[in-house]
Parts: structure tokens; sequence; C-alpha cells
């Protein structure tokens, strides 16, 4: 996912797509637990992915750019 791709989400939509992230984030935790995690990589890609989800959110509510 691409800061700029994210940027052009409407409020609802970053609102939605970060809470499905996390799910997500929980799930591969879940399974990379259990020993059932195919690709571990995607672990920090997601968790990357949350993290430039709540600095959008956080930017658009301090009115940064």
């Amino acid at each position: 996912m691409d800061a700029k791709e994210i940027r052009e989400l409407s409020g609802d939509e970053l609102n939605k797509r970060l809470q499905d992230t996390i799910e997500a984030y929980f799930n591969l935790r879940f399974q990379h637990q259990t020993g059932q995690l195919e690709n571990p990589k995607r672990l920090g890609q997601v968790r990357r992915d949350i993290a430039r989800l709540r600095t959008i959110k956080s930017e658009r509510e301090l009115n940064i750019r």
C-alpha cells in the first residue's frame, strides 16, 4: 500500500482500511504462533501499512498538509 494511494481515501475509507489491516495483522500473528504462516515477511509489511494509515490519519486530524 502506497502513501499516495492512502491519501486519496476519504475519512471513512481510511478508518475502514485501518480496521481491516489491524484484523489482518492479528490473524497473521495467530498463524505465525501456530506455525501456519507461509510468508513471515508479510507481518512486517502489514505492520508498516498500519503505521502509514495511522500517520496519515493523525496528519488529517492535525490539519497537516
